[in-house]
């Protein structure tokens, strides 16, 4: 149980980093619309197990390769927003195909602050967390392929 409860708070340490190193991406809205069927590159991304419906969940993207993959400053796109429900879904469209990974964040007391008894996080894949790989596991254990579709991927919440 140590060591679960110690990777989960390296791996949201990791994914509550807010210092960029470089300049992110850009923000955008939760639009499902670029979600709809023919609206691709995109990806739906369901987000299951939040643990309350407070605070805010903060939704990423990367391109899924080692050098940008949770790099600080690296993420493509973002949208934040309160968390209105335990299981909400988002869409992320691309400008183009290729491998990408997500992250998402639950800041739960909504502070901006990182919380580790408190605070949660997911990953694309759900891959699995521990204390050897310091909460980040490798970027081939959480990148996807995207096409021209509209990929749907789930991604389970985790917390101390």
């Amino acid at each position: 149980m140590l060591k679960f409860a110690a990777s989960i708070a390296l791996s949201t340490t990791i994914l509550l980093s807010s210092a960029p190193a470089f300049a992110g991406g850009r923000v955008i809205p939760n639009d499902m619309r670029q979600c709809q069927s023919g609206k691709g590159p995109a990806v739906k991304v369901e987000i299951e197990g939040l643990k309350e419906a407070t605070g805010k969940v903060r939704v990423q993207s990367y391109r899924g390769t080692k050098d940008e993959w949770l790099k600080s400053g690296a993420w493509l796109s973002r949208i934040e927003v309160p968390v209105s429900a335990k299981n909400m879904t988002f869409c992320l469209p691309f400008s183009q195909t290729g491998e990408y990974a997500i992250a998402v964040r639950h800041d739960l007391n909504g502070n901006g602050k990182t919380d580790l008894s408190s605070d949660g996080g997911g990953m694309s894949n759900n891959p699995s967390i521990n204390i050897f790989n310091l909460g980040k596991p490798s970027y081939k254990k959480t990148k996807f392929a995207l096409g021209n579709e509209v990929k749907s991927i789930r991604i389970t919440m985790k917390y101390m």
